[in-house]
């Protein structure tokens, strides 16, 4: 078992397609992941899992690549924490976790406003405009801003689901170089796409950030760290001031539409 446990998710699950499975029911969707380079062991210790589900997914994991081997759970067991019924953050990461309500707002009014696209009025286009720059500004510049120049740097770079998330922000930002490079040709479906395609991985980015990630570091950082955390974070917060509130108000004002 040794073997699979240090090999790349995405290679055991294209080797057994169940693993993704089991996975998925567990919570660790990591089946549909674009990088798919984190170690099977790696996957276990980010998600957090309590030590009987552990166990239980492993010996199923287990059935599946040796099915005539029976396998002692102490070779593959890590060492786990209970997984909380609530997820409790730091004040900090609290503070990336309340940035993303905003995010998924402007998110889930996407599917309306695509099905509602004017490319032709001055409205119309003013919309596209408003919520590129809410993306660039307050997602990106100010919010992915925190994680990347910030948080990242209190780990090692080079970790797997760093670069799952990195490569996310980088997608993202490329659908947002899409939308307006159509925008400015006029060409509505493309438009569309990206903001639909937009909406759909930031989405699931957050969903990975809130219930994987940002737990996983929280158990990983020291209360220097976290102290460090939150006052680098309140310096970037005093710099944007104002303008969080006309983003808010942005998201808001299209909610009553």
């Amino acid at each position: 078992m040794e073997e699979y446990w240090n090999r790349s998710i995405k290679e055991v699950i294209n080797e057994f397609p169940e693993v993704g499975k089991i996975l998925d029911e567990y919570g660790i969707g990591c089946a549909p992941c674009n990088v798919g380079t984190c170690l099977l062991k790696d996957i276990v210790e980010i998600h957090g899992l309590a030590v009987e589900q552990e166990q239980e997914m492993m010996r199923r994991i287990a059935k599946i690549i040796y099915p005539d081997k029976v396998v002692k759970m102490s070779q593959i067991r890590r060492k786990t924490r209970a997984a909380p019924k609530e997820i409790k953050y730091s004040p900090p990461l609290k503070a990336l976790v309340d940035e993303h309500v905003l995010i998924k707002r402007w998110a889930a009014l996407i599917p309306e406003v695509v099905k509602n696209l004017d490319l032709e009025s001055e409205e119309g286009r003013q919309l596209i405009l408003d919520g590129v720059d809410f993306i660039r500004s307050y997602a990106d510049k100010y919010h992915h801003a925190k994680e990347e120049e910030v948080l990242f740097k209190y780990f090692d770079e080079n970790l797997d689901i760093l670069k799952v998330m990195h490569e996310d922000h980088t997608q993202a930002r490329g659908h947002v170089n899409a939308i307006l490079e159509a925008f400015e040709g006029n060409d509505k479906a493309s438009v569309a796409e990206h903001l639909t395609a937009y909406a759909e991985l930031l989405t699931e980015h957050i969903k990975k950030e809130d219930e994987i990630l940002y737990p996983w570091m929280d158990r990983n950082l020291s209360m220097t760290q976290i102290g460090g955390l939150y006052s680098k974070f309140k310096e970037i917060e005093a710099c944007i001031g104002d303008s969080s509130k006309k983003y808010e108000a942005f998201i808001t004002g299209l909610e009553k539409k």
